[in-house]
């Protein structure tokens, strides 16, 4: 009696296991297929990921014009007072050297007369000065000279001071962005990390930037970059990289030889005018643009010849377009700078957000490595505007050439 069913279970085994193993080939093939068609989809997608990616094909680049670095305007002397007694001529001494390294446009207004007034024009000031009534024979004698020729010619009396009259040397627009310690958000990949700063401190004279950028299990990056202001703008002598624990990579802007040399290696590179670092780069830019925001419209290209740490090229910045950006504290509407690639198969990329409401200074920063790689510095906080001597000032926007408001976050 118990035999049937053990007889009838060992009939059902046989049947069963292959069921099991039909089952289990299924699957395996349904596995097999999908791992396929994942893989096909990688592959197409990493073929056509430029495709995809709208904002780097939103708007074809057209060209609208090429800009190369030219010299910055200039402003003249105060011309003098319609009315004013003109003062008797000083003593022809040697003309002095002109100060070929001072922007007189970058200064504050109630400034700008000072440093720039001629060394002649001191002597005529100082000799009026001093002119005394009793001893006043030459400044008579002039007066006199004037008076005769005002006598014969009347009518064009007023023509050749018109004429004489000193204008802006030409050139382009140029204001330095005001001074101040900046802080960013920073990402690595998408990650947020710790905020990174900008140290700016910049006056009629020179200029100190200080970048430093956190990174996860590397250390802080830090990028110096400080010099003068001469006749093309920002000009770099020494440009500083620190990577992390690694020694400092440094570039040398010797304008007595106009040469560049490196640290990291023996080759030197001819300094030709207007060249920039990597990040004195975007401080120029934002001086171009605080000077005449109306030249750069979409499509406009600006050539920078821009230094690294053993290297030195060409570096076409086009203007996108104005852009609004998302920050920790609300919108910002800003105007988007990129560099197109320099050759055929240039991965790097880097994106500059400029906004005017921060008087054109940096509101993102984007560098992607060919690696696909991503640093972005994206701004936080507010700006509180402050004259050097603690007065509250204008923005920025409306007062381009006061070079000594304080930008705190």
């Amino acid at each position: 009696m118990t035999s049937a069913p053990a007889s009838s279970r060992s009939d059902r085994t046989p049947s069963g296991e292959p069921r099991r193993a039909l089952r289990a080939a299924r699957w395996i093939a349904v596995l097999l297929v999908v791992a396929v068609l994942h893989w096909i989809a990688g592959q197409w997608v990493e073929r056509h990921r430029a495709t995809l990616n709208s904002s780097d094909n939103a708007r074809i680049p057209v060209q609208v014009a090429l800009l190369t670095p030219e010299r910055i305007e200039r402003n003249p002397a105060a011309a003098p007072r319609a009315g004013a007694p003109t003062p008797a001529p000083a003593p022809r001494t040697a003309p002095s050297k002109p100060r070929a390294h001072v922007l007189t446009a970058l200064q504050p207004a109630r400034q700008a007369a000072a440093p720039v007034v001629p060394a002649s024009a001191e002597a005529a000031s100082a000799t009026d000065a001093a002119s005394a009534p009793d001893a006043a024979s030459p400044a008579s004698a002039t007066s006199a000279n004037a008076a005769k020729a005002g006598a014969t010619g009347t009518g064009t009396a007023s023509a050749p001071s018109a004429a004489s009259a000193p204008h802006a040397s030409p050139g382009v627009k140029f204001s330095v962005p005001p001074s101040g310690d900046l802080e960013y958000d920073t990402f690595y990949n998408g990650v947020r990390n710790q905020p990174g700063t900008i140290h700016w401190t910049s006056n009629a004279q020179g200029y100190e930037m200080i970048v430093s950028v956190p990174l996860p299990f590397v250390g802080t990056f830090v990028y110096s970059s400080h010099g003068r202001i001469d006749a093309f703008g920002l000009a770099p002598d020494q440009y500083i990289e620190k990577r992390g624990h690694r020694a400092e990579d440094i570039a040398i802007f010797n304008r007595t030889d106009r040469q560049i040399a490196f640290t990291k290696t023996p080759a030197t590179l001819p300094l030709p005018d207007g060249a920039q670092d990597r990040f004195s780069m975007v401080m120029q830019l934002a001086s171009l643009v605080r000077g005449d925001p109306a030249a750069y419209k979409p499509g406009v290209t600006r050539q920078f010849f821009v230094v690294d740490n053993d290297s030195g090229e060409n570096w076409p910045i086009e203007t996108i377009g104005d852009e609004t950006i998302r920050t920790a504290q609300g919108f910002l509407d800003t105007r988007h700078f990129k560099r197109l690639p320099r050759h055929d198969g240039d991965l790097r990329r880097i994106d500059v957000w400029l906004a005017p409401s921060l008087g054109w200074l940096p509101a993102r920063i984007v560098q992607t490595e060919p690696n696909g790689t991503q640093f972005e510095l994206m701004w936080r906080g507010k700006l509180n505007l402050d004259n050097a001597d603690g007065a509250s000032g204008p923005a920025p926007d409306s007062a381009p050439d006061s070079a000594s408001a304080i930008v705190k976050p």
